[in-house]
């Protein structure tokens, strides 16, 4: 008896598809039978990993050039992917970029921007795309990469932070629907993003920042297999009904969630919360009223 794929007939839109994490949850999906649509900005790069997919696994693929700050393309995207193929079943939105490295106010703010609009616009722009084909249909997954940085990357962490947010509060407005909405940290993974951040980090003298990348990019970073496999079963059937949480790749025991899923979804687990210690200082409402001033 032949296995059923996961994503076995399903129709996924991959931004930020043609390299780095977007590739390899192409090929992961192409893997589990799903149909593509994969976009980025960069031709050559979208054309070899569709060529590896189709060689490799005969997979239904089409590749499209989007830029994600631009809320027209990404429709082209979505309208695109649905002439084609009638429906989109999961949308990662992955397309990312690591913006200016340096001190925050040493950053140009042209720059903080984009990729303030690379991140947290483009996931916007994708998620507003998909979801109402997705409720007509009654089903849906979308996917949106998150991320952890440190100093000197600010514009990165404000975005990625953002992503967490929106992912949590659209998950809260999908609530009631077949459509689940989850986040995932991959881990520090040997990119071209990384490498970028180890010499980056070099020229403005953040040591720590650049021996991180050093280790990340000799083999001792997160397995990108991991980010893929993650993705894979936020795609899936298994993740149901686990919606509005951030899942680490490289941490959490995801493929046990199905067995926990409902628990999950009754607790705080895998939120972006602040926690709160037991300890000996006053409460708000401990606080003394006080006059505003002048009055």
């Amino acid at each position: 008896m032949v296995q059923r794929k996961r994503l076995d007939g399903r129709v996924a839109l991959i931004t930020g598809g043609g390299r780095g994490i977007g590739r390899a949850i192409a090929l992961a999906y192409a893997a589990e039978g799903a149909k593509l649509t994969l976009a980025a900005r960069t031709a050559a790069e979208l054309d070899e990993t569709a060529r590896d997919i189709v060689g490799t696994y005969g997979s239904d693929v089409i590749t499209v050039i989007v830029d994600v700050t631009s809320r027209e393309q990404v429709d082209e995207a979505v309208a695109r992917t649905l002439n084609r193929y009638g429906r989109i079943d999961v949308m990662v939105n992955n397309a990312g970029n690591i913006g200016p490295v340096g001190k925050l106010w040493n950053n140009e703010p042209e720059d903080w921007a984009r990729t303030i609009s690379v991140h947290l616009l483009g996931v916007f722009y994708g998620c507003r795309a998909v979801v109402p084909a997705m409720l007509e249909r009654r089903s849906g997954r979308i996917v949106n990469m998150s991320g952890v940085g440190g100093p000197n990357t600010s514009a990165y962490d404000a975005a990625k932070s953002g992503i967490v947010n929106l992912t949590e509060n659209l998950a809260l407005e999908l609530a009631g629907t077949p459509i689940t909405v989850n986040a995932i940290s991959p881990g520090s993974i040997h990119t071209r993003m990384w490498e970028e951040t180890r010499d980056l980090s070099l020229a403005i003298g953040d040591m720590a920042t650049y021996e991180r990348g050093v280790q990340v990019t000799s083999g001792r970073g997160a397995p990108i297999e991991r980010a893929a496999e993650l993705a894979v079963f936020l795609g899936s059937d298994e993740c149901a009904p686990l919606s509005g949480r951030l899942i680490r790749a490289f941490a959490d025991p995801f493929e046990e969630f199905p067995a926990w899923a409902q628990e999950i979804m009754d607790s705080e687990a895998y939120l972006m919360r602040r926690v709160d210690l037991d300890h000996p200082f006053p409460t708000s409402q401990s606080y003394p009223t006080l006059p505003l001033p002048g009055s």
